[in-house]
This record gives C-alpha cells, sequence and structure tokens, in this order.
C-alpha cells in the first residue's frame, strides 16, 4: 500500500482530522471513491480477527477501580490456578479498551502472568457508540487525572489475592506513551514495555526505577523523532534499557486487526523480546 495512504490514516487516527476530510483526502490519493472504500477495511481494525487467544483455557473478569472523575474498569486475565502471580499492566491504544487488547491481555495470561488492562475511556462515565467517536473522547480526559487512573491500576494490584507483587507494564501507541509515564511515576514498577510510544520529558528520566524495554517502526517519524533525547537519557542516568528498531514497518505494527500495518514477523519477534524481559524482571 502506497505509504502516503498509510501516513495519512496514521494523521488521521492521531491528530484533529475529521473523517470526511480523511475521507477525501483518502479518495485523491486512491484515485477514486470505489477505490478508496476498498482500502478503508484494510486500515481499519477488524476486530473479529482480534480473538486468536482462548479465553476458555483462563480466568477472565472485568473488574472496577476507584477513578478521577468517575470509576474506572478493566479487564483481567491470568492462568486458571489459584495463586500469586506478577502483573502486568496492559496499555491500549488511543481507541479505549477493545478486543485487541484483550486479546492481548490473554497472551500475557497464557506466559504466566496476572494481566489488568484498563480501560482510560471508563473514567469519563459514558459508552461510544463507535471507535471514532471513542477517539476523539480522548480529547476530554485531563492527563493528569488519566495519570493517576493508572497508578491507581498499581494499587488495585495490591488488592488482590492472586497477585505477588512484582509488577510490570506494557503499552501500545497512546499506551506505550503512558507506558513510558508510568516508569517516571511508580518506582514500584520492575519493568515497563513501550510500542511506538511517545517519549517522557528528559527531564523526568532520572525518576525512572524500572528496566526499559522500546520497540519503534523505523517507518514512524513522528515517533522516532524523540528516541535519541530519551536513549541520551537513559543512558546518561544508567537506567537498564533495550532498544529495538523493527525496519520497514510502520506505527501499530502490532496490531494484527489492522491488515495495512500488520507486520507478522517484527510483531512476533517483539513480542517475544517483551516476555522474554518479563520473565527476566518479574519472575
Amino acid at each position: 500500500m502506497d505509504q502516503r495512504i498509510i501516513n495519512l490514516y496514521d494523521e488521521y487516527t492521531h491528530k484533529p482530522l475529521n473523517r470526511q476530510d480523511f475521507l477525501k483526502r483518502l479518495t485523491v490519493l486512491a484515485g477514486s471513491t470505489a477505490a478508496a472504500m476498498a482500502l478503508l477495511p484494510m486500515l481499519e481494525s477488524n476486530y473479529a480477527k482480534a480473538a486468536v487467544t482462548n479465553p476458555d483455557d483462563l480466568f477472565t473478569e472485568y473488574v472496577s477501580y476507584p477513578g478521577v472523575p468517575n470509576e474506572m474498569k478493566a479487564y483481567v486475565a491470568r492462568p486458571k490456578e489459584e495463586k500469586k502471580y506478577p502483573a502486568v499492566v496492559v496499555i491500549h491504544e488511543n481507541r479505549g479498551l477493545n478486543a485487541h487488547i484483550e486479546d492481548v491481555a490473554r497472551r500475557a495470561a497464557n506466559a504466566g502472568y496476572l494481566a489488568v488492562a484498563p480501560n482510560a475511556l471508563a473514567a469519563l462515565g459514558k459508552t461510544f457508540a463507535n471507535e471514532d467517536e471513542a477517539r476523539q473522547s480522548f480529547r476530554d480526559l485531563k492527563p493528569e487525572d488519566n495519570l493517576k487512573n493508572f497508578i491507581s491500576a498499581f494499587e488495585y494490584l495490591n488488592t488482590r489475592k492472586d497477585y505477588n507483587g512484582k509488577a510490570g507494564c506494557v503499552g501500545f501507541c497512546w499506551g506505550g506513551a503512558m507506558a513510558n509515564n508510568l516508569a517516571v511515576n511508580v518506582p514500584s514498577l520492575k519493568a515497563a514495555v513501550a510500542f511506538y510510544g511517545r517519549q517522557p520529558k528528559t527531564e523526568d528520566v532520572p525518576k525512572i526505577k524500572a528496566a526499559v524495554q522500546l520497540h519503534y517502526a523505523s517507518l514512524d517519524e513522528g515517533v522516532n523523532a524523540g528516541i535519541a533525547a530519551y536513549e541520551e537519557a537513559l543512558k546518561k542516568n544508567n537506567i537498564t534499557y533495550e532498544l529495538y528498531m523493527y525496519e520497514g514497518v510502520n506505527h501499530a505494527f502490532h496490531n494484527d486487526t489492522s491488515a495495512a500495518r500488520y507486520n507478522e514477523a517484527a510483531a512476533k519477534l517483539a513480542w517475544q523480546r517483551t516476555l522474554d524481559f518479563f520473565a527476566k524482571y518479574l519472575k
């Protein structure tokens, strides 16, 4: 697919570009309305493809915990055996909690973790008709409240009898930026993994106590602009980190519900590196 189309879709999903203008520009790039409509399903997420991990093999539930301004909600998955597990907080993209992120949580559970996937949009106290509406509603989240709500996920973990006290996090896109921010703001965090997430302020990097693993896509120019300064700060402050660049792939390459951007080889490699990293620092 034309990289200009991929870039346009990334602009649509990350910047204030309304759907009507997006479709107009997509039609120009595709050459016709029919061609644009044919490309659209390849660009947009198809959550029917998300259910690749069988929930029947796991213990799963939906939970609530205190949040601001409203109650937070989360999806939980872990192995069926009732015992204490290290935890992984799984952080969604800028669409809220969806079937794909729930599946990622089940993948973590299959690897032996208590996975908790909060829904940032739950704090707004309402539901959304579609993905576009959900994405636009991220502008209604106050950053300071949002950060508190994800920090509170670790406080919630402490109330669970199946948690052993060791926690990490993994986030994607918007969630990747949150994973970096949690590394700064949660001193007890053992491991933070960020997939194509924007970097924290360099002046905050000395606060990081966790080991950090970073996954980037070489075609993701916007996010990648902050890599050099972040890496320099990590080195300067002697913070344990791993940084991987995946050549020739796009932002969101791990999301297997997006046909145009998903890259199977890079996604599998990055996820295996993630599990190896968690095994090293959480088990």
